[in-house]
């Protein structure tokens, strides 16, 4: 075979892997509210298919089985959420925006993605009892900790300080206030969440000197 022939079928062959990892991608995206509403547990390829406009076949041909969907649809969900915390980050010019608007921010995708969150939680804890999603919830993790700590240490850098804690601690601290709110906010209790959202911005402050 020819360099040239040989290229030619790289060319083909990078099309066509990038044309299937775009279906996948499509298809998890399509599929995310159904997972988030039935969980992992209540989940299986074919009741997806069923809660959904694609067939059981084109899911399997995609798809190895419900871990594999499941884990492409929380990366692509993760994907968005790290996007719009990076704007609030990028667009906040004082220490009180950036603080006002990452709160504001955390309620609202905590009242409007409430299943989606609770989908994450449920494939983190899952990760505790199978190993095959350990790799993926801490790559997700660690995604979720940087995104974080862009916002703690644009908030120390506007306010002229520098952060408390380390990167981890800083986002353990704000996942439990997170995992906390969702909580209550799925069993109806407004009040526990309206109390760590006014809460939120102390514990913010203390994560800066």
């Amino acid at each position: 075979m020819t360099d040239v022939a040989q290229r030619k079928q790289d060319k083909i062959a990078r099309r066509q892997v990038d044309k299937f990892d775009a279906r996948r991608t499509e298809l998890a995206v399509a599929t995310l509210h159904t997972l988030a509403e039935l969980g992992y547990a209540r989940t299986s390829l074919r009741e997806i298919a069923q809660n959904s406009e694609f067939s059981h076949g084109v899911l399997h041909y995609y798809f190895a089985d419900k871990r594999d969907l499941i884990v492409e649809a929380v990366r692509q969900y993760e994907r968005v959420c790290v996007t719009k915390y990076d704007e609030v980050v990028a667009h906040a010019t004082s220490a009180d925006q950036l603080r006002e608007e990452f709160v504001a921010m955390f309620f609202d995708t905590l009242e409007k993605d409430a299943t989606l969150h609770r989908l994450w939680y449920d494939l983190r804890n899952q990760s505790l009892y199978e190993e095959y999603f350990r790799a993926d919830v801490l790559e997700i993790d660690a995604h979720r900790e940087a995104m974080v700590w862009r916002v703690i240490s644009r908030y120390a850098e506007l306010r002229e300080g520098a952060p408390t804690a380390s990167s981890g601690t800083a986002y353990v601290t704000l996942d439990g206030i997170f995992q906390r709110a969702l909580l209550h906010h799925l069993s109806g209790n407004a009040e526990t969440v309206a109390s760590l959202r006014a809460e939120l911005p102390g514990v913010i402050d203390l994560l800066v000197a």
